[in-house]
């Protein structure tokens, strides 16, 4: 969601354009085959030519990115339990064995969100907005102002506001129903 309410307030996107909307996530996906080659410090060329757009990167490779440019992480934060929810669904539709406990797994979630938190902390090269799933959905307006403040100001706020659906957020916790 942060990526397409970035692409519709103006923000260039950096993606291969290769994965389509399913079922899973009617809106598409922005991802870029070339992020993956940041596990493997193979490739890097690629930022350059990403530089000034936006591109998806999941935490665990946030660590891989080299200091040698500066970066302004929009990261959104998901309720734990909704996530395991939503990976439970996704492995249930493909028919895959999923765990029969979510303790561990929430425990791992939680362990390397304080690691990726104390690595952007220690950054310089690294200035971060924290923003909620939940508060972009319930209040839209204000969280997309204040992404766009971040990201320099010049979005279209109305325009990202629009992209904000509830609709997709299927996997919520019962207490925010």
């Amino acid at each position: 969601m942060a990526m397409r309410m970035l692409d519709a307030g103006g923000v260039p996107i950096f993606t291969d354009g290769r994965r389509r909307a399913d079922a899973h996530n009617p809106s598409g996906y922005f991802e870029a085959d070339e992020v993956k080659t940041l596990a493997t410090g193979t490739d890097t060329a690629w930022l350059k030519r990403a530089r000034g757009k936006a591109i998806k990167i999941v935490s665990p490779l946030l660590t891989h990115l080299p200091e040698s440019y500066d970066y302004q992480v929009v990261f959104m934060r998901r309720d734990l339990d909704e996530v395991i929810a939503s990976q439970n669904a996704l492995l249930d539709a493909r028919r895959e064995p999923r765990a029969t406990n979510d303790a561990p797994m929430r425990a791992h979630y939680e362990q390397h969100l304080r690691q990726i938190d104390r690595f952007l902390e220690r950054r310089s090269c690294f200035s971060v907005l924290n923003v909620a799933y939940a508060d972009v959905l319930a209040h839209p307006r204000e969280q997309s102002a204040r992404m766009a403040a971040f990201l320099g100001g010049g979005l279209d706020v109305t325009r990202m506001v629009a992209v904000a659906d509830p609709a997709l957020y299927r996997q919520r916790r019962a207490a925010r129903d």
